[in-house]
């Protein structure tokens, strides 16, 4: 309850200081009247490989750090030979329903013996005490996500202070700048610690430099057999900070730095690693520190912030959303997400989007690592689920926002990791399951082990390489790119071969399927607990199914592998298909077992809905109203990611206004009586599974973009799923598939007003809307007919489902809508009006 009191109280406070919500009028800003007093309510910064969490304590200012490659162990594998031996029993216990025979198997003969993963690490903090700062007024703090630069001010003394922090893209560090109104006001404490004090050496170096060396921790999971060596920490680095003050000085102690009477001050972080890829750790981290701050000196700080934001809106500024204000914006944003789902509040949907873009332009730059379950923001050595990539969801939505919020560079990041663990994970392949092609489980990390971690109710799933996969297609789809997609074929013929070679007939109607396997982290009701393990899981069957066809369209475009292809158009027709069930869902299993109480938080079988297209209202409305049932079975409360995967799901089933409710189950404070299953969202807005978990601020960002564009199903549909609270909104440079990018578009009473679409490769322009549409308002339109000739638009051709007699389906017809066809060439730019 006292939480809610103080929101009250802080309310009141804001109300009563004159010139805040003018500060805040920005509506890309994150603004707060107090400090964060622990560190969900700090601020993230990031810039892909610095990331850090600011605080705003005006007499202790925190600053925590992270470094993209600094993570637990070194270099390994995690292979498990035992496998192979044992593959054709587990698969006759499967078949002969001794499933937890089959589970005990696995967690002996399959799961890892040697490492279960290894945990991305914090790099330490960076403490700024001043004396007497803790009598102090007009506290304002900001997170101004259009500039990517944090900024704290308060008064103390009738003295006024402001702090700016940013993590530079150009120049690799992270930039600080204290001020004063008035001179020789600032004398501070710099000093440093970590968790693990016994593997750093915190110094300082001449007069103005504090720095701390260390290593990373060893790691021995406790999953792991007593005998099991662990894996030696191997990860160097060095954080140099640099101090330069405006007046004043700078005294130097052993472990700290002290600034008296300064009237600015300038702080540059420097931090690295000698880590130079997953195989090699021979890099010289001090060498690299020195040089990161050798690089900025001469530059002023004006120089070095104009160009962070520079380089930054050329990212950011791709795309703007305006779903409306009202005065609910003008509040505190902490006040605001806890109103959100009792109030209107447009704006901060239209933010919660934009932070998403945000942190993933922060947590993910080229020549980086990709962003794992906490982006780049890490206060632990051993944080929940190692703050690793789990790769059987999580890592994937995370980047669902990169195309179609146009931020394709960002996905590059996670397309270098696929095709590192297309090598890594041949070896897997081969010694755990003597198949071709490569294999990663459900997790993986910097050390890109591709071998199946934290037992078997988790880690017997071998398509985690097989959904990553799919970003390798997905991407070219959006781009259109030939020479990236020859660069990306081979990871995706691996992947292909490892399903051909690892597809086994299923003894009742000799189907082809994956085995053994699971439906991720979930069981049939009946089963005992923690057991989930199986053969033909839906998911699985709807992953390979993609798989095959995708690849087989890869090697067509570019000429290459005809026996491949020809084996995948074998193999496709004698893949299982799709059922539903006698509740009238789609069956999670190969068996008739879903229960309508199930709630678990994955929705793994809906995965031919969205990401994939396999099922539409169009195509196929019989497993559309299938898939329909199954959410509606599984209710909205959830945890984090998994409303936010909701949120995406429904907007593909059509339903803006159920898509919009999830949003408020998000968009609440974390701890709240009424959060659905303790999810929802921090104070500084980053997403609750709880605890922290970045996925589900990825997946708020693609659900909305998919409320306002889709591509899959064979047109461009503009304004699918828009609330009844949005009646009027407009947004611009949304790409959808085929190289269009959706330069401007308005929608007025929930209608599409107008909307102007620039083809960038050329092609068939199709789109579907609700009301009729003409050319500049004059031309009338072609009205579609036929398959869509655009190879782009191109839909799957998936077997017929097969239907229980107990399924009781009402059927479904999709909404009224306009199909129209517009013929373009690479450059044409199409102005559409809504009628």
């Amino acid at each position: 309850m006292r939480r809610f009191v103080l929101f009250i109280l802080a309310i009141s406070c804001f109300l009563a200081i004159p010139g805040l919500a003018q500060q805040a009028s920005n509506n890309l800003k994150l603004w707060y009247d107090q400090p964060a007093p622990n560190w969900n309510e700090a601020l993230p910064i990031g810039n892909g490989r610095l990331g850090a969490m600011v605080f705003g304590v005006p007499e202790k200012e925190n600053i925590q750090l992270n470094e993209g490659t600094l993570w637990s162990g070194g270099p390994h594998r995690n292979d498990n030979p035992d496998t192979k031996a044992i593959l054709p029993e587990i698969r006759q216990l499967l078949f002969d329903g001794k499933y937890e025979e089959a589970h005990n198997l696995a967690n002996a003969k399959i799961i890892s013996n040697t490492s279960h993963g290894m945990p991305f690490e914090t790099a330490g903090n960076l403490y700024l005490t001043f004396d007497g700062h803790d009598n102090y007024s007009n506290y304002y703090r900001e997170l101004d996500i259009s500039k990517a630069i944090q900024k704290t001010s308060y008064t103390v003394d009738g003295v006024n202070y402001q702090r700016e922090v940013f993590t530079s893209f150009p120049d690799q560090v992270l930039v600080i700048r204290l001020t004063a109104s008035k001179p020789g006001q600032l004398s501070f404490a710099a000093s440093m610690d970590r968790p693990n004090p016994e593997l750093i050496t915190v110094s300082t170096e001449g007069n103005g430099l504090l720095k701390m060396v260390g290593r990373s921790n060893d790691r021995k999971s406790k999953r792991l057999p007593k005998d099991a060596e662990g894996t030696k920490g191997q990860v160097k680095f060095e954080t140099r900070v640099q101090v330069i003050p405006e007046g004043g000085m700078v005294i130097a102690n052993d472990t700290s730095l002290a600034v008296e009477k300064a009237n600015s001050v300038t702080i540059y972080v420097s931090i690295a690693t000698n880590f130079v890829n997953y195989m090699d750790i021979s890099g010289d981290q001090h060498e690299r520190a020195v040089d990161y701050l050798a690089a900025v000196e001469g530059k002023s700080y004006d120089q070095l912030k104009q160009a962070h934001t520079q380089h930054y809106q050329q990212l950011f500024n791709r795309v703007a959303l305006d779903l409306g204000r009202t005065k609910e914006a003008d509040k505190p944003t902490d006040a605001r997400i806890n109103n959100f789902s009792s109030v209107t509040d447009p704006a901060l949907a239209a933010l919660y989007f934009q932070f998403g873009r945000y942190l993933l332009i922060s947590s993910s730059q080229p020549g980086g690592q990709p962003a794992n379950l906490q982006g780049i923001w890490c206060n632990q050595l051993d944080p929940p689920w190692k703050s690793a990539y789990t790769i059987n969801i999580n890592t994937e939505m995370n980047y669902w926002p990169a195309e179609v919020t146009n931020l394709p560079e960002m996905h590059e990041p996670l397309i270098e990791m696929v095709k590192e663990l297309s090598v890594a994970g041949q070896e897997t392949a081969e010694v755990m399951y003597g198949a071709d092609g490569w294999v990663a489980h459900h997790n993986t990390d910097l050390w890109r082990i591709a071998g199946p971690v934290d037992g078997a109710t988790w880690g017997m799933w071998p398509s985690g390489g097989i959904w990553l996969s799919q970003h390798l297609w997905d991407k070219y789809m959006f781009s259109g790119d030939i020479g990236y997609l020859r660069e990306v074929y081979p990871a995706m013929k691996g992947s292909t071969e490892f399903c051909l070679s690892f597809l086994i007939p299923e003894p009742e109607h000799g189907w082809l399927i994956m085995s053994p396997s699971t439906s991720p982290e979930n069981r049939p009701a009946h089963f005992p607990n923690m057991i989930n393990i199986q053969y033909g899981t839906t998911m699985d069957n709807q992953l390979v199914f993609d798989m095959l066809t995708k690849t087989a369209a890869a090697a067509r475009l570019l000429g290459e592998d005809d026996d491949l292809v020809k084996k995948i158009e074998e193999t496709i027709p004698k893949l299982a298909p799709m059922q539903i069930g006698q509740h009238g869902q789609i069956q999670e299993w190969i068996k008739d077992w879903d229960d309508p109480e199930d709630k678990h938080r994955h929705v793994s079988h809906l995965y031919g809905l969205q990401p994939s297209n396999q099922i539409s209202p169009y195509r196929n409305p019989e497993l559309f109203e299938a898939a329909m049932n199954v959410l509606t079975y599984r209710g909205d409360p959830s945890t984090g990611w998994s409303m936010n995967w909701k949120i995406n799901l429904w907007a593909r089933l059509l339903d803006g206004n159920h898509a919009y409710k999830l949003m408020g189950d998000q968009i609440r404070l974390v701890g709240r009586p009424d959060s659905p299953n303790g999810g929802g969202t921090y104070p500084n807005m980053l997403d609750a599974h709880p605890p922290f978990q970045i996925d589900g601020n990825f997946g708020f960002t693609s659900g909305l973009a998919e409320m306002l564009v889709q591509s899959h199903d064979g047109a461009i549909h503009l304004v699918p799923a828009v609330p009844d609270v949005w009646k009027d909104g407009k947004v611009t440079g949304l790409r959808a598939r085929g190289g269009f990018v959706i330069e401007s578009m308005a929608w007025k009473d929930g209608k599409l007003a107008k909307a102007v679409i620039k083809s960038t490769l050329g092609g068939n322009c199709r789109i579907r809307s609700y009301n009729a549409l003409t050319v500049d308002g004059k031309k009338s339109l072609k009205k579609a007919k036929g398959v869509n000739k655009n190879n782009f638009y191109q839909t799957p051709a998936i077997k017929e489902p097969l239907i229980s007699a107990k399924a009781n389906l009402k059927g479904y017809a999709p909404p009224k809508s306009f199909l129209y066809d517009v013929p373009t060439k690479s450059g044409d730019v199409i102005v559409l009006v809504g009628k």
